[in-house]
């Protein structure tokens, strides 16, 4: 391994530019949740050309690359669908131009998350070059869904395709951080029922809304409360909708619903998250649901998962925390920045259900995921290519 990391940031500051100019190839093709089939076959393209061992779909639509055929597999991940780009005035370019300048790639997807997947197409093709011969797989994986269910992809991956790495990389943006954990999140759906009367008498019916209301300001003050955690941060919850009905609207509703946003810190689980919320409703004749997603993929397959995302994190002493402090030192001679995401990742099934270590390590800046005028620097793809080649030597 003398001057591997020599050797590896020269070839990927050789491909720069291939690198840049895969990313803009991605983000000119729109790919929203289960739209994703066309970006799918151009990144299938991009891997065959890099001279990936194999290169597939599995029935979801996942694009799968592998370089090896060892027992140990080391996994990349990049999910391949974005957000929709929003109010267009707010973007100062076209959200799809895939524009390259010298400094930045420009376009919806370039930061959340092609980014990553450019970059691990280039890592492949630096770790060819050097006739890697390790007795491990390096596998990369460009994911579907994600934007619509954090890690049903995954989930798919680990209980249909029963991949099982020991490690997986999310390229979700960190700046060129290490990353180790973020907040868990679920859904929740609160329904009241009432009875309808005529509306010049509310007198005669029981009003539903009146009852969604009640729990609702009690759920306001329960957000205050919730527990915290000195590295992930502190729990929350948020109504994010409210649906009503009744026969008429000269009537009082017989029907409430309200939607939360519930994001979940270290020791705050599905079951403790409901209770909360049913210790607030079940008085007022409420009930709470966990909502189930079900979908059907570009490739045709319906696919579904509760919409609960556990909260996960690893130690900052972890082997493999710590085996991408080693890679970055040997590849820039200085101390990363270790820390966790403000949002949601495919490592909620990976780590937070199946227990898989996460490690997270991506180009762009993640305050300009869903955001307009998202770019990314070609400076943070060249280092990315480089950090998960460097990690295939180390695994």
């Amino acid at each position: 391994m003398e001057n591997i990391n020599l050797k590896i940031n020269e070839l990927a500051e050789k491909y720069r530019m291939y690198t840049a100019e895969n990313l803009s190839k991605l983000v000119k093709i729109k790919s929203l949740s289960m739209g994703e089939k066309e970006v799918q076959h151009e990144l299938k393209r991009q891997l065959e050309e890099a001279g990936f061992d194999e290169v597939r779909f599995d029935k979801l639509g996942n694009v799968i690359g592998r370089i090896g055929n060892g027992k140990r597999i080391i996994a990349i991940d990049a999910h391949m669908d974005t957000v929709d780009v929003g109010n267009l005035a707010n973007w100062e370019f076209d959200p799809f131009s895939g524009k390259i300048d010298n400094e930045f790639v420009y376009g919806r997807g370039s930061v959340d998350q092609e980014g990553g997947a450019a970059a691990f197409v280039t890592a492949g093709r630096i770790l060819k070059d050097l006739a890697f011969d390790r007795d491990i797989t390096f596998m990369v994986t460009g994911t579907v869904m994600e934007e619509d269910c954090d890690g049903l992809c995954w989930n798919y991956l680990i209980e249909e395709e029963k991949i099982r790495p020991e490690l997986v990389i999310s390229t979700e943006p960190t700046n060129l951080n290490i990353y180790r954990g973020h907040r868990g999140r679920m859904e929740m759906v609160v329904k009241f029922n009432g009875v309808s009367s005529h509306g010049s008498a509310p007198e005669r019916g029981d009003n539903a809304i009146y009852k969604a209301a009640r729990a609702a300001l009690e759920i306001e003050k329960l957000h205050p409360n919730l527990a915290n955690d000195d590295f992930l941060g502190k729990g929350s919850v948020t109504i994010s909708e409210c649906k009503t009905g009744s026969p008429s609207l000269c009537a009082v509703a017989d029907y409430a619903q309200l939607y939360l946003d519930r994001r979940l810190t270290w020791g705050e689980t599905k079951e403790s998250a409901v209770a909360e919320i049913e210790k607030i409703a079940k008085p007022l004749g409420g009930t709470v649901e966990v909502p189930f997603y079900e979908e059907t993929a570009w490739t045709g397959l319906k696919y579904g998962m509760e919409k609960y995302y556990p909260t996960w994190k690893l130690e900052e002493n972890h082997e493999f925390v710590q085996m991408g402090r080693k890679a970055y030192l040997k590849l820039w001679n200085k101390e990363p920045k270790i820390d966790k995401w403000t949002f949601s990742t495919n490592g909620v099934t990976i780590m937070g259900k199946h227990g898989i270590p996460v490690i997270g390590f991506g180009p762009g800046n993640e305050v300009l995921a869903h955001a307009p005028n998202e770019k990314t620097p070609i400076d943070d793809l060249v280092k990315a290519s480089a950090f998960y080649a460097m990690i295939a030597y180390l695994f």
